[in-house]
């Protein structure tokens, strides 16, 4: 924000439930919605040390996180075989990164094979699709299903966390959270496990629960939220609009 810019007044809280590089990109978008953010990483990514992944031969890379592509990035210096990313914020750290040519499929694991399989040719090359240790969907035997040779290199780790942070248990307890954002069913269940473990399941009455698929949304079933919302596609674009709407409804008229 510049220095001439106003803030927005505060409006909401938001539990950020992402590991912490998409989660600080995250809060400055909330920021200027007007909405506070705390930052609660129930994952932690540590990226994998060894040789750089083979991309001879190689007509195009995978990337079905922001994390796949930083890990690529200090693995390699090669820019331009093309990318295809899952979605909108996985093209934008791709940009960022610099790469030169990007595809986002603008959704879900299911979107990202039927843009390969609509822009791509089994017969000009592997794939390699870039992952870390735990992986939503089968994309990999999806392509292969189409015909495609893909080979997927793991090179990061998302690490659980053991507990909640005393910040975040504070929070919940006070009732100063006002809305919690899940970005996978892995992160949704692991929070029910640590909210659980906290005691904490009692206070999140108030809580509004905005996740970013119906699977991330299911995992959230044992817990009693204010109320469960999911995003309209799987991406992020799609669960700010979500939010906007629901900062909107609860705006004084």
């Amino acid at each position: 924000m510049k220095a001439h810019e106003k803030r927005r007044p505060i409006v909401m809280r938001a539990l950020l439930t992402r590991p912490r590089a998409e989660a600080a990109e995250l809060a400055r978008a909330l920021a200027a919605r007007g909405i506070e953010a705390l930052i609660e990483p129930l994952l932690d990514i540590e990226y994998r040390d060894g040789p750089p992944p083979d991309l001879a031969g190689v007509q195009a890379i995978l990337c079905t996180s922001g994390n796949g592509v930083r890990a690529l990035a200090r693995f390699s210096d090669e820019r331009a075989v093309p990318l295809f990313a899952v979605g909108a914020a996985t093209a934008a750290q791709a940009r960022t990164a610099g790469f030169t040519q990007i595809a986002s499929a603008d959704g879900s694991v299911s979107d990202l094979a039927r843009l390969v399989c609509a822009r791509l040719d089994p017969a000009a090359g592997r794939l390699l699709h870039v992952a870390g240790s735990v992986v939503a969907g089968d994309l990999a035997g999806t392509l292969r299903g189409a015909g495609f040779a893909v080979d997927r290199t793991v090179l990061y780790e998302a690490r659980a966390a053991t507990a909640l942070g005393p910040e975040c248990v504070e929070a919940l307890c006070a009732g100063s959270i006002d809305i919690a954002l899940f970005f996978s069913p892995r992160t949704a269940a692991l929070f029910v496990r640590l909210a659980e473990q906290a005691k904490v399941v009692g206070r999140l009455g108030s809580v509004s629960a905005l996740s970013i698929s119906a699977a991330a949304d299911a995992a959230l079933d044992t817990l009693h939220f204010r109320e469960r919302l999911i995003a309209a596609r799987p991406d992020q674009t799609s669960l700010l609009a979500a939010l906007d709407r629901l900062v909107g409804a609860r705006q004084p008229v």
